[in-house]
């Protein structure tokens, strides 16, 4: 391949930013533009000379527009290779031009899906057909067709044009590439449209598309490269976070928010999340944001330093005064008040993260980890049990105060990685027990986290325990209730423990493991 010259322009565009001037810097260059519909509208209220595209074919656009450029004398055009003399002497015998730059994008889909009243109808007639056998036939034959699919490529085009009178075979095998991507992304979000019309949840052939967000500062570490996507029709969550203020994110900073995050939204009443690792290190509910931070921070003041705090509640000027003592990577949160943004970008490496309503909505339902050549798809776990569906197992039933810590624990204990224990007391995490690979271990991580603080706090626990010994080290620590799924054969055991010791405990039937 080398580099092309172009003729011969066929646009039609629904989304029409730059379009104008694009058009009349081709026409200033020489080059035929036809185009269709309202794209041709919109050139020739433009003043700039258009060819209908029923004068290319010989044939009106019919059915509502849904047939205009399926037809022999557009994608002949297209798809003829140049050099091959067959090819040119049918082209020739039919009396057909070719075209040498494709500029289309499609119907707009996703924004038609995303609106709230969209009826099913709606959604189907905005499924674009003759525009991406366009642009898959332009890019097929990126050889001799330049093919454009994003306003952000104009400038490009023209400066080569410019430059060397021609497109280069580098750039047209680029914008091939993105062509494509552009279609597979297009027809990915129908499939899934159309897939939950059915309800097919695990679909044969899984495909999902993602958008780009940004290019991160690194990966895990600094030597690996990465980048962060989000589903274009996602609601809410950490890939819409608005981001008013610090350095630009890292890989571990976007994992550790969208933890902190996912916590958070667990509590109606006011509440924080400090978050290390992906691991909560500190969790409080308060009056007020200040109250649950000053409880948060207060649960662990040792872990919280550099590490990502989340609030259900905007940042007001006495939190973020509270916020600016401790060294913090990234605070999350609906809003900030204009006292509190005052405060907090004077610490010029914080990261602000605006996320409005994603503290209040509903978490995405599905959740996608990669393995070595695979992916591994499940539902999230938001699924929770109501005190009424809990059930008390031990001689002793919880106090009101102690059911209310247990199922305050039990939220948190479900965001803390296996195996994990937690300890609560005033609303108020005051121990957490992480990944661990025994439960009997994260519970003694725990309770030395405590202190004396575990006098007469309650323990929740993600899984069922295999035997006794938690149970024993909780009694060690004055632990004076347990939460946790039950369903180990030896529960008896455990229960027998807790009897002996005075402990309530409560089965809710339900684990929480999180790797």
């Amino acid at each position: 391949m080398a580099q092309t010259t172009i003729q011969r322009a066929l646009i039609s565009v629904s989304d029409k930013t730059g379009l104008v001037p694009f058009a009349q810097a081709l026409v200033k260059r020489g080059i035929e533009i036809i185009s269709t519909g309202g794209t041709a509208r919109l050139l020739s209220e433009a003043g700039i000379n258009v060819t209908p595209i029923s004068a290319v074919t010989g044939f009106p656009e019919i059915l509502d527009g849904r047939v205009k450029t399926l037809h022999p004398r557009i994608h002949s055009g297209l798809l003829a290779v140049r050099d091959n003399e067959s090819h040119l002497a049918q082209l020739k015998e039919h009396g057909i031009q070719a075209i040498d730059l494709v500029v289309v994008n499609l119907y707009p889909f996703a924004q038609t899906i995303a609106k709230q009243d969209v009826t099913f109808e709606e959604a189907i007639e905005n499924i674009d057909i003759g525009g991406p056998s366009m642009v898959r036939a332009a890019a097929k034959n990126h050889a001799y067709v330049t093919v454009v699919v994003d306003h952000e490529d104009y400038e490009e085009i023209i400066r080569q044009l410019d430059a060397n009178g021609g497109i280069t075979e580098q750039t047209r095998r680029r914008l091939a590439a993105k062509a494509f991507r552009h279609t597979a992304a297009y027809d990915a979000l129908i499939a899934e449209y159309l897939s939950n019309q059915v309800d097919e949840r695990t679909p044969e052939k899984l495909t999902i598309t993602f958008e780009k967000v940004q290019d991160l500062r690194y990966g895990e570490n600094p030597h690996q490269q990465a980048a962060f996507y989000r589903q274009p029709l996602a609601e809410s969550g950490i890939a819409q976070a608005e981001q008013l203020h610090g350095k630009a994110l890292s890989y571990n900073n976007i994992n550790d928010a969208d933890a902190a995050l996912g916590l958070v939204k667990e509590f109606e009443r006011p509440a924080v999340v400090a978050v290390k690792h992906t691991n909560p290190c500190g969790v409080g509910i308060g009056e007020d944001i200040a109250q649950a931070y000053q409880k948060a921070y207060e649960a662990d003041p040792v872990s919280i330093f550099g590490g990502i705090v989340a609030a259900n509640r905007p940042i007001d000027e006495q939190t973020a005064r509270q916020m600016a003592e401790t060294f913090l990577e990234i605070v999350l949160a609906p809003d900030f008040t204009s006292q509190a943004l005052e405060i907090l970008t004077q610490k010029k490496n914080l990261r602000l993260l605006k996320v409005g309503r994603a503290t209040q909505i509903n978490r995405v339902p599905f959740r996608y980890q990669s393995v070595a050549g695979g992916l591994l798809v499940q539902e999230d776990d938001v699924q929770d049990v109501s005190r009424q569906e809990i059930k008390v197992v031990t001689e002793r039933a919880p106090s009101e105060a102690e059911w209310e810590q247990l199922l305050f624990a039990w939220k948190v204990v479900k965001h803390v990685k296996s195996n994990a224990i937690v300890l609560a007391k005033d609303r108020q995490t005051i121990g957490i027990g992480a990944g661990q690979m025994n439960r009997v271990g994260a519970a003694r991580i725990a309770i030395e986290q405590a202190g004396d603080k575990a006098q007469g706090a309650v323990m929740a626990s993600d899984a069922f325990f295999p035997m006794k010994d938690t149970v024993e080290e909780a009694a060690k620590a004055g632990i004076t209730a347990i939460i946790q799924p039950g369903g180990s054969i030896r529960d008896e055991e455990s229960i027998q423990e807790a009897n002996k010791h005075g402990i309530a405990m409560v089965f809710t039937g339900m684990r929480h493991f999180k790797h």
